[in-house]
């Protein structure tokens, strides 16, 4: 099979960009694949890093309203008997008009007789707008509700679409009728070596992500002044860059609190520096105030042993009772009930072990190697139909 994936990859900090090399570097290795081609986003620098048999080609770009027509030339161009879309709903850009014109894609490749799938990692109608910084309104919600409506039914239009939580099928299958709907887990990218975590370190708690819109890490950085307050002795790594929808929030956040001790911003992690990132963690802690989709910080964070402090909210919430995930919880509106929850856990060594066993054992269960299969067995299918 040729195998085109339309997915961000580095050295693009688009969101999904992290796993569209995962996903390729696992695709490549299948003996089905005979050649893949990465259809990724525009980049100021050559992409370099690629797997065996693989190519890539800037197709689209994000924010533009010509994506679909850009991606489909390049599909035709490609000679590929599939392709694979890794998204979600702000793939494609920041504005809703661009987020919403690029996921024409699937109807777009279907119409030129191309056999699609389509990996959804998220569902508008399990966000919560308002929460997530998607709307001021509740006029603003309901609009933006029904314009989600109409954009999931595009996406539906390609052959198969997956999705990587059971919340999400049920949605699709009975809110939108869909028949064309499969589950398949986010899976592990790798299964890290048991990382030892020395209990005399001076604990350090880390946040990674996108940060700016239902990310925000003032009320992290906040509970780590009421921890130092209380004479705990707690350091706090930021890794990541801005959201697209919130360009110089980090910026803001370093100039408000640029006289407390022991913070670092990292700025955005390359792809072989993540595994020392993980591994330094005593804490991995979700700053959320909403979600938008299965986290793939979480099963990156439980790949690598770490506790984990987060909010009892919406997909973390499904992905810990679903999964198996352990974690400490706390209220995501209040930087002393974080300070709380982190101090308990911080304070009983055995509780974190056993807690960072429990995320390894969740993340890894089901290697990215092995739902790549699944996706492949999918794609052959379809393949197969048209």
């Amino acid at each position: 099979m040729r195998l085109a994936l339309v997915t961000a990859y580095p050295p693009s900090s688009t969101t999904l960009n992290e796993y569209g090399f995962h996903l390729a570097r696992h695709l490549a290795d299948k003996p089905e694949v005979r050649s893949l081609v990465i259809l990724h986003d525009d980049v100021d620098q050559p992409v370099t890093d690629l797997p065996a048999r693989t190519s890539a080609v800037p197709a689209w770009r994000y924010g533009s309203l010509v994506n679909p027509v850009r991606i489909a030339r390049a599909v035709r161009a490609s000679n590929a008997d599939a392709v694979l879309v890794n998204a979600h709903f702000t793939s494609f850009g920041a504005g809703k008009v661009s987020a919403a014109v690029g996921l024409m894609l699937p109807l777009v490749l279907r119409m030129l007789g191309v056999p699609t799938v389509v990996l959804l990692h998220n569902l508008v109608d399990t966000v919560d707008l308002e929460r997530a910084g998607f709307s001021s309104h509740p006029l603003l919600t309901r609009l933006l509700t029904a314009c989600g409506a109409v954009v999931t039914r595009l996406v539906l239009a390609a052959d198969k679409v997956c999705v990587t939580m059971p919340q999400y099928v049920d949605v699709l299958r009975t809110k939108y009728r869909a028949r064309n709907v499969y589950l398949a887990p986010h899976g592990s990218f790798d299964e890290p070596d048991p990382v030892y975590r020395s209990p005399e370190k001076t604990p350090s708690l880390l946040a990674f992500g996108k940060w700016g819109t239902y990310k925000r890490v003032e009320i992290l950085l906040d509970a780590q002044k009421i921890l130092r307050e209380q004479g705990v002795d707690v350091e706090v790594v930021i890794g990541g860059t801005d959201s697209h929808n919130a360009e110089g929030y980090l910026a803001d956040v370093r100039h408000s609190y640029g006289d407390l001790p022991g913070v670092t911003f990292t700025g955005y992690v390359a792809e072989e520096e993540v595994p020392v990132m993980f591994a330094a963690a005593s804490v991995a802690v979700f700053p959320y105030t909403s979600t938008t989709g299965s986290s793939g910080v979480l099963h990156q964070a439980g790949s690598y042993g770490c506790p984990v402090a987060l909010p009892d909210i919406g997909d973390l919430a499904e992905c810990v009772r679903e999964e198996g995930f352990d974690a400490v919880t706390f209220d995501p509106a209040d930087a002393c009930d974080l300070a709380r929850a982190l101090d308990s856990l911080l304070a009983d060594p055995a509780r974190m072990a056993a807690m960072g066993e429990a995320n390894r054992a969740a993340a890894c269960g089901i290697p990215l190697a092995d739902v790549a299969d699944w996706h492949l067995a999918h794609l052959q299918e379809v393949c197969a139909q048209a």
